[in-house]
């Protein structure tokens, strides 16, 4: 008996297509795809969450101070004009602000590492600057995972995910499902 269903795919699409639909779980939680593809993002999916259940909070808080540019009213950099060497320069302004920020201890640090070999990065865009790379932000799902399902599956011991069976799929006869979680 096989380890795992190889889904009729190579070795890297197979994986490609796990990760894919991982970080979607993840993203959205819950996905639409067949049984047999939804047994195994679930074995995938369950793994990550464990870990981050395990070290949810396994962190030191440190206080810090950042350099954080000055802005005007319409958010833009003020800049001051110097002079070095006879030439002009125009220099960006900064305050200095503490700030307390979570570091990793490293089992953390490790756990997080083994998120981001599974997971793709995820990039929002807002629907009004659709195809336009202003107004995106990146998507911390490790950030989610730790703080978000670390905390609400806190006091489970597995089973963070469901599969519910809606049907048979037109053409193919393969059943489809609807991974998500609980």
């Amino acid at each position: 008996m096989a380890m795992y269903r190889k889904l009729g795919k190579k070795a890297d699409q197979r994986m490609a297509l796990l990760r894919n639909q991982v970080t979607q779980l993840i993203y959205h939680g819950k996905i639409e795809t067949t049984e047999a593809r939804a047994k195994e993002v679930r074995k995938i999916a369950e793994h990550l969450i464990t870990l981050a259940v395990k070290e949810k909070d396994n962190y030191d808080e440190v206080t810090v101070t950042a350099k954080v540019a000055k802005k005007d009213k319409d958010g833009k950099r003020i800049k001051e004009t110097i002079e070095v060497d006879g030439k002009k320069k125009k220099v960006t302004q900064y305050d200095e602000v503490e700030k307390t920020i979570k570091k990793d201890q490293p089992s953390r640090l490790h756990a997080r590492r083994q998120m981001l070999k599974v997971l793709y990065p995820v990039v929002e865009v807002p629907t009004d600057a659709a195809g336009k790379k202003a107004g995106t932000k990146k998507v911390d799902l490790t950030a989610k995972l730790f703080d978000e399902y670390g905390t609400k599956y806190a006091g489970r011991n597995g089973g963070y995910t469901r599969i519910v069976k809606i049907g048979e799929r037109r053409g193919d006869g393969a059943m489809k499902v609807i991974l998500e979680l609980v």
